[in-house]
């Protein structure tokens, strides 16, 4: 895909996120999948909820034993030390309560989200795998990056941080007012006053909050689409001397991240200097009521301390709650997206036949195209009632113009598609009844650009199949003229190779990936523009190296050159989705239609 497109289709989806109309009342269905996850936890969610109310119950005591310290000892003149000594132990105990249940509930609950998460990821990126093509040409790579990195990560946020602060802050909540009015129900019913003050700011504030942290995750969204773009393009922007104008770009963005990320600061710090705000307005007023009571004999010194204590507690559990309301959206997306990846169901799937699978070691090679046609949209033709007949063992060059439906004829035989009408047939087996995994043993294809893998060169080609042995893979290597290139590097065949292969030429790739497929010793190979990119002196090795293969092994070259087609047995000729020409090379030539065409032009003069 292109970056130009790529960067469209990724803001689209950022721009649809936020409030993702669509996808709405899927939401309690995801969640209610989720629970799927937490089953097994059950005990685990148990042991976390005791763990959190030993760890309150540890706090809040804390205030209610000074209040025993103040009154029942020192306000009534007691010199009870020992008394004191007591009260202080237990105090140090709960202090020590508090921090031991705090920190095995908080890894409690990081060791129940990281299991849930890691087994939604490992599932969501097999799920994907099993995908067809079609899904591919749907959705942008971008968007399958963000559901298996950001979107599991925003779960995980979810279960340790939303959660938590449920788990903790409203039982905080709820104890703290227990305790007031067990202390004093006069004081307790003032306090309760503020609740619905608390209420209106925090609804008002949600809405806004709201506002800025999407603005804010917007626009650096955009601004990283942007940079990627750029990277991947990077060779484009110096030879055009476009530095100037994408730095002048990205400056503008960068402003304006830079002023919604201050947006948004400065609305979670007035959110939280509010309730600092209404936090001491309420202590003074406790302090103003409770003070006149105590000055009149009516309440205990200690009561008020503890209450003032309980005022400062009762305004933080709200605080966190009201902040984690992003976090709770985020996740509630997120949960969508994934459940709607989990929804999607592969197009091409393996089907229960009667026949037996086709065995890959007794494979002859007969292949037979029976008026198939083919479209990627609807009612926008790509191949029209093609009839094709190929012999075991028969080297077959196919040609045409670009979109003439050469690439999709290949991902038909490799059942990357499914026909709409017609049969793919391998030895008279439709290729719809051979599982996939069988089918792919039997069909070996070389792509114009090879897909090397983080890994050394003997895992390269041999696919991380340990079963295949190093001197195999030396073995393919040698016979595809691989050998010597390896043998430069500085560790040879334990040479550690980068993503896609960087730092290896496009031909020293391809070389690569030529041994790849000799080592796998498929019976059907196709090589679909495999020495596009690759120089003569390196073009003519593979050639060598196909003669070689080829041997005794149905074998489809889709090429640009025709060079590397010209000694073929036969040489199919596409236009617009159907076979307007086939033979040999001399014969097309002798026809003089499209493929004398084509050969004057790659030669660049008229042949006589």
């Amino acid at each position: 895909m292109r970056p130009a497109q790529a960067i469209h289709n990724w803001q689209a989806d950022q721009k649809a996120d936020p409030n993702m109309p669509e996808q709405k009342p899927q939401y309690v269905s995801a969640f209610r999948a989720l629970s799927g996850y937490i089953k097994p936890h059950i005990w685990a969610f148990v042991g976390v909820f005791f763990c959190t109310l030993i760890a309150i119950l540890s706090d809040l005591l804390q205030p209610f034993l000074m209040k025993i310290a103040i009154d029942d000892n020192l306000m009534a003149g007691k010199n009870d030390y020992r008394g004191l000594l007591i009260i202080c132990a237990v105090y140090l105990g709960l202090s020590v309560s508090s921090f031991a249940f705090t920190y095995v509930q908080n890894n409690l609950l990081q060791h129940i989200g990281q299991s849930i998460v890691s087994r939604i990821r490992k599932q969501l990126f097999g799920h994907i795998m099993k995908q067809s093509m079609r899904y591919f040409d749907r959705m942008s790579s971008g968007s399958l990056i963000t559901h298996v990195s950001s979107d599991t990560e925003a779960l995980n946020q979810f279960f340790n941080q939303v959660l938590l602060s449920l788990f903790r802050d409203g039982l905080t909540l709820i104890f703290i007012i227990v305790m007031m009015f067990q202390l004093d129900t006069t004081l307790a019913l003032y306090c309760l006053i503020l609740l619905p003050i608390i209420a209106i700011i925090a609804i008002a504030f949600r809405s806004f909050m709201r506002a800025t942290y999407q603005l804010a995750r917007t626009r650096l969204s955009r601004m990283v689409a942007f940079v990627a773009e750029n990277l991947s393009g990077m060779n484009l922007v110096q030879v055009f001397h476009q530095q100037k104008e994408q730095q002048k770009q990205f400056n503008e963005r960068n402003g304006l991240y830079f002023k919604a990320n201050l947006r948004e600061i400065r609305t979670n710090v007035l959110f939280g200097r509010t309730f600092d705000i209404l936090s001491n307005l309420s202590i003074a007023l406790v302090t103003w009521i409770g003070g006149n009571a105590v000055l009149g004999q009516n309440l205990e010194f200690g009561v008020l301390y503890a209450f003032i204590t309980y005022i400062r507690q009762f305004f933080q559990p709200i605080n966190t709650i009201t902040q984690q309301w992003n976090t709770l959206q985020s996740a509630t997306v997120a949960v969508t997206r994934i459940w709607t990846v989990f929804e999607s169901k592969p197009d091409v799937t393996d089907r229960e036949s009667g026949r037996p699978a086709l065995t890959p070691e007794k494979v002859k090679g007969r292949i037979d195209f029976d008026r198939i046609s083919f479209s990627y949209e609807e009612g926008v033709p790509i191949i029209r009632e093609l009839d094709l007949h190929i012999r075991p063992g028969e080297l077959i060059g196919v040609v045409g113009t670009t979109g003439a439906g050469k690439s999709s004829l290949i991902s038909l035989l490799c059942r990357f598609y499914d026909v709409l009408d017609g049969r793919v047939r391998i030895d008279g087996t439709d290729v719809r009844d051979i599982p996939q995994a069988e089918l792919h043993r039997v069909v070996g294809l070389v792509q114009q650009e090879p897909y090397l893998y983080s890994g050394s060169i003997v895992d390269n080609v041999r696919m991380f199949d340990e079963s295949i042995s190093r001197e195999e893979v030396i073995e393919a290597c040698k016979f595809v003229g691989a050998d010597a290139i390896i043998q430069r590097l500085k560790q040879g065949y334990d040479t550690h190779l980068s993503e896609r292969g960087s730092g290896l030429s496009a031909g020293e790739r391809q070389m690569i990936s030529f041994a790849r497929i000799i080592v796998f010793k498929p019976k059907v190979l196709i090589l679909d523009e495999a020495s596009a990119n690759l120089d003569s002196q390196t073009e003519q090795l593979i050639q060598n190296a196909l003669h070689v293969v080829s041997r005794n092994r149905t074998t489809i070259v889709i090429a640009h050159r025709l060079s590397t087609i010209m000694q073929a047995d036969r040489i199919i000729v596409m236009s617009r989705g159907e076979i307007v020409e086939q033979g040999s090379h001399h014969q097309l030539l002798e026809r003089g239609g499209h493929y004398r065409e084509l050969y004057e032009h790659s030669q660049g003069h008229v042949a006589v």
